[in-house]
Formats: C-alpha cells, sequence, structure tokens
C-alpha cells in the first residue's frame, strides 16, 4: 500500500514548485528584456516577483521546518490537520489576493506608455500563474486528517 503523503511533506512541495517557478520567472525576464519597452516593462515584473516568490519559499520552508521541530508530536493527526487548515486558508487567501493583483496589471495596460503595458501585462501573467498555483495546491492540501486515518498507510 503506498504511503500518503503528510502535509510536511505537503509544504515542502509546495516551497520547490514556487522556487522552481522563480527559476523560470527569472529566465523568462532575461530573455523579455531584449525586446523593447515593453519587453523591458515585462521583464522587470517577471524578476521581480521572482525574487519575491524565492524568498516565500526559502522562507516558508525554514518556518515550516522550525515549526515542525518545536511541537512534540508534530505528525499527530491534530497538529497535521491545524497545519493543514493553516496552510489551506493561506493559499486561499492569496489566490484571492492574485486576482487583486491582475486587476491592477490590466489597469496599469490601459497606459499609452509601452513600459507601463509591459509592466501591467507582466503583473498580470505573474498574477494568474500565482492564481492558478494557490488554487491548485489549496485544493490538494492533504485531507488524511478529517478521514480519521493514518498518515503511515
Amino acid at each position: 500500500m503506498q504511503q500518503k503523503e503528510t502535509i510536511w511533506q505537503f509544504q515542502s512541495k509546495v516551497s520547490q514548485r514556487l522556487l522552481v517557478w522563480s527559476g523560470v520567472s527569472t529566465a523568462l525576464g532575461i530573455v523579455m528584456s531584449a525586446f523593447g519597452r515593453f519587453g523591458r516593462g515585462m521583464a522587470g515584473q517577471f524578476v521581480g516577483w521572482a525574487v519575491v516568490n524565492a524568498a516565500i519559499a526559502i522562507g516558508g520552508k525554514f518556518f515550516t521546518d522550525q515549526r515542525k521541530l518545536q511541537l512534540a508530536l508534530p505528525d499527530s493527526p491534530k497538529e497535521m490537520m491545524r497545519e493543514a487548515n493553516q496552510l489551506q486558508r493561506v493559499l486561499w487567501i492569496n489566490a484571492g489576493l492574485d486576482v487583486l493583483y491582475m486587476l491592477g496589471g490590466a489597469w496599469a495596460m490601459r497606459s499609452e506608455k509601452p513600459a507601463r503595458r509591459g509592466m501591467g501585462l507582466g503583473i498580470v501573467l505573474q498574477g494568474l500563474f500565482l492564481l492558478i498555483f494557490d488554487i491548485f495546491h489549496a485544493l490538494k492540501v492533504p485531507t488524511w486528517p478529517w478521514r480519521g486515518s493514518d498518515p503511515r498507510g
């Protein structure tokens, strides 16, 4: 029987995926910077968001690991359920913020300045990726504690 994923493993995977996106976003930003003012506007957003996302991924992993170390019984159903609920809540809040980012980006795209339009599109694209990322992971948070089964299989 396949071992079920714990919330700690899932959180580590989410951080790792966000860190990978940071690298992809940086690489795309570097490429975009070669395409005039519009491209440089987008590039600035892609690289800027990459830095923030990398900090969130690394910080999130560090603080999650620290929290797990401080718990007497980190693998108990009670602690893992609390952690799962907290992560799911954060992901749904972030999804709401992602929509606001996209609206702000759409507003910036109305500018007549190419760099500003590129910046706006960059915000919209980053927000869209993060919206999909956050909703996907919020829906995938391990739910074994609610079913009362053992996370080890």
